[in-house]
């Protein structure tokens, strides 16, 4: 009598009054031993029964595996509810399938599935998860099958050929025997916290989430997405922003030692090619501490390498699945510590155009501070051609402690410039210690290679490796090294248009600030090291 009494209250709450499900209503122990995910996802079939409401986890544990998320049914986790992802084989369940994807083949498994979740929705309207309580993948999977494709060259860094998490499932000839035996070996694990497809009106806002997966979310063809104040904490991708449109990302703070922390991405997931477009991202934080110790409060530091055998990564980053593209898109008064710099990448065809940069400070920057890159991995279907990047503008960065090895780089690829990009007001001080036997290093073009910034190796440069641009203006922008380095500040390589206004370092003695290689129409002022000149021409110059 108890549950109906509770069921029918909701049901006839008073007009503009949420009505509430709370899961204990429901049979749901909240011990963290008893399996949960019937009883939790019977007070959300109520809910979506009822004609919408709010699913309440009151404080406990509540263990499960997956649960369907309805539409017009939010779920709130009240200060102590712990929302724990329960393990195949100990528990005595599994996650729900990955369902069939015929296009699995252009992008990650991850980015290809959505059901095998912890909390999942498919063509779903007006939805919400918020706190403050916690979502803990314990038992989640961060591992994938890897994709199937036609072609394993340049497809996964060069760094990753022999870690754990890589493998490959090499498909040559398109007839997916070795893919379909990887795949099943997925069957009944789950590797999202939450995955969305398709949907709109969607509110993730005051949660935190521990270790959710692969992805803490992923969120692919979902139109007005509003992410607010969530905190998370985990050993793989933080939010995974996929074809989506109309997005709000403010004050979340992501911690991700061993992937991106703020992911846009425009997979051929969905059978079209669906651009990213219409998304801010502000007052956001985003980190590499060890997984665990951000959300506890210890930040640990012990973690020196990711998967891909690079550094720790973190980081706001655009691809790397980037079929249909990046367009209009803001990122403001952002915080980078102890991970990767910003990284703009297109490499699958897609146009990445249309974005406002500004407000950001980076410290102990783990690759590069800013990564612009064009390639033609060409991930998708036949005929795609390289893409654009174009209109970009990054204005008011401060860099503390930049990796060494790296400069910042911006690189098209024969035939197809960055084009049209303004680096204003920024301040970068480089770890330095580089050498002349590094300031001589001829860099691979690697068209087709997985994009990361050590995907060259070391820079020639300590400040801006810039090659295969068109139109880049640099305006009042400051280079130092903590330690000496025997590289020139920046290199510019088959370039046109390239300006400099305002550029300040303080190169070795005896080291030249600019080498320009086949470049022309180069323009440079009041530089504190070089005589203002304009140089039309192609042509090799050092100053």
């Amino acid at each position: 009598m108890k549950i109906l009494f509770l069921v029918v209250t909701a049901v006839l709450s008073p007009l503009g009054v949420a009505a509430q499900f709370d899961v204990r209503a429901f049979g749901a122990a909240g011990d963290g031993k008893t399996l949960d995910t019937a009883r939790i996802q019977k007070a959300i079939d109520a809910a979506a029964e009822a004609g919408g409401g709010t699913v309440t986890f009151p404080a406990g544990t509540y263990l499960s595996f997956s649960l369907r998320l309805k539409s017009n049914v939010g779920l709130h986790l009240d200060h102590g509810a712990v929302l724990l992802a329960a393990t195949p084989g100990k528990h005595g369940g599994a996650y729900d399938l990955p369902e069939p994807n015929e296009w699995d083949m252009f992008q990650d498994f991850g980015h290809s599935h959505w059901k095998n979740s912890l909390i999942w929705g498919i063509g779903l309207e007006n939805v919400s998860i918020t706190g403050p309580g916690l979502i803990h993948g314990e038992g989640l999977t961060r591992r994938g099958p890897g994709p199937r494709r036609k072609e394993a060259a340049g497809d996964t860094p060069t760094t990753l050929k022999d870690a754990k998490d890589a493998s490959l499932a090499v498909d040559p000839e398109g007839k997916g025997a070795k893919a379909a035996d990887e795949f099943e070996s997925m069957n009944g694990e789950g590797n999202k916290a939450i995955a969305l497809k398709l949907c709109r009106n969607v509110i993730i806002r005051d949660v935190s989430v521990l270790n959710g997966g692969h992805f803490v979310l992923l969120a692919t063809g979902v139109d007005h997405l509003t992410l607010d104040n969530v905190k998370v904490d985990s050993n793989r991708d933080g939010f995974d922003i996929d074809c989506c449109r109309h997005v709000r990302i403010s004050n979340c703070s992501v911690n991700t030692a061993n992937d991106d922390a703020i992911v846009l991405k425009s997979s051929f997931g969905l059978g079209f090619a669906r651009a990213t477009e219409n998304v801010t991202i502000t007052n956001c934080q985003v980190s590499g501490f060890d997984p665990g110790t951000f959300l506890d409060g210890t930040f640990g530091r012990t973690q020196e390498l990711a998967p891909d055998r690079d550094r720790v990564t973190g980081r706001i980053k655009f691809g790397t699945e980037s079929n249909g593209g990046f367009r209009n898109i803001t990122i403001s008064n952002c915080v980078f510590e102890r991970c990767r710099g910003i990284a703009l990448e297109t490499v699958d065809g897609g146009v990445l155009e249309d974005v406002s940069i500004s407000n950001v400070t980076m410290r102990e920057v783990t690759t590069s501070p800013i990564f612009l890159r064009i390639g033609s991995r060409l991930r998708g279907p036949e005929g795609a051609v390289p893409g654009k990047i174009r209109r970009i503008r990054i204005d008011n960065l401060t860099v503390h402690d930049a990796d060494s090895a790296y400069a910042s780089i911006i690189a098209g690829i024969p035939g197809h410039p960055v084009e049209d990009v303004v680096l204003s007001n920024i301040e970068i001080h480089a770890a330095g210690g580089g050498t002349r036997e590094q300031a001589a290093r001829v860099l691979p073009e690697n068209e087709k290679s997985y994009p990361e910034p050590s995907m060259f190796g070391v820079t020639p440069s300590y400040g801006f490796f810039i090659r295969h641009a068109k139109g880049l203006r640099v305006e009042n922008v400051k280079v130092r090294t903590l330690k000496p380095d025997f590289r020139h500040a920046v290199q510019v390589e088959n370039s046109s248009g390239i300006e400099f206004d305002g550029f300040d370092s303080r190169p070795a003695e005896g080291i030249s600030t600019f080498v320009l290689k086949q470049c022309g129409d180069f323009k440079l002022t009041d530089c504190a090291t070089a005589a203002d000149r304009r140089i039309e021409a192609a042509g090799d110059h050092a100053f």
